[in-house]
């Protein structure tokens, strides 16, 4: 349940609009990133295994989430355990599609109403990373399930050393491969000026917390925001797939 003291915005009240962009990176051959961005659900999908195999992991995946049933017959009132249930689905369609080769990550939210206030419920399984802008600053919402994020955790390495470390991109949990994936699930309320932003790590591998805060903060429109970001990667060195997805939220 989203607080009671929370100053959510209403339903009738609430406009969403967003943007997003994706490139292949200038080191990739595909580009194995999917998203979905259509209002209630916003997504990015960063397949693996290899060449073709991730695209198919990770396509598989938002085209679960966007056709679901759950979602046609749901909407915005789509509940946690409904949430999980479509990802279960996404996750075994795409064990039957690869045998199991091939994996993706996931990270996004779904707009929930809850009474007469709406609701993020943001989602996440690998390192694939959802992020919300507002007055108290850009904060990662999402927690990276990686190899380097366990060690930071248990204070064996620092937050700057996680982002040189050599296995900074093992992921501990994934779609479609491996061990059977659980996804974190977080409920905060939407609030006007809110600001979304979903993206793949090829994003916050290459442009830092600051230049990612700057650019959500200064570019007005979400799709603007969107390709700016993509751009500061691939100025970066752009060394793997590049997505974002921005959503805001006003009154």
């Amino acid at each position: 349940m989203i607080p009671t003291n929370a100053s959510g915005l209403p339903p009738h009240r609430a406009k969403l609009t967003w943007g997003y962009s994706t490139d292949r990176g200038t080191r990739r051959e595909l580009n194995e990133d999917s998203l979905l961005a259509h209002d209630p659900i916003f997504a990015v999908a960063d397949g693996m295994g290899g060449h073709e195999a991730g695209e198919v992991a990770s396509g598989i995946c938002v085209q679960v989430l966007g056709g679901h049933p759950l979602v046609a017959s749901r909407g915005r009132r789509l509940a946690a355990h409904e949430l999980e249930q479509i990802i279960d689905d996404a996750d075994a369609g795409i064990r039957e599609a690869t045998e199991s080769r091939a994996g993706t990550t996931l990270s996004g939210v779904v707009v929930v109403e809850e009474g007469n206030t709406l609701g993020w419920l943001v989602f996440n399984v690998g390192d694939s990373r959802t992020y919300r802008l507002n007055s108290a600053g850009l904060q990662q919402i999402s927690v990276d399930h990686s190899e380097v994020q366990e060690l930071v955790d248990m204070g064996r390495i620092t937050k700057q050393e996680a982002l040189v470390h050599p296995r900074r991109h093992v992921v501990t949990r994934a779609l479609g491969t491996g061990p059977k994936a659980v996804p974190d699930l977080t409920l905060l309320p939407v609030q006007n000026g809110d600001r979304i932003l979903i993206c793949s790590d090829g994003l916050t591998g290459e442009v830092d917390h600051e230049q990612i805060h700057r650019i959500m903060t200064e570019l007005r429109h979400p799709q603007d925001a969107a390709d700016s970001l993509v751009q500061a990667a691939l100025r970066a060195g752009g060394r793997d797939n590049i997505t974002a997805v921005v959503v805001e939220a006003s009154d």
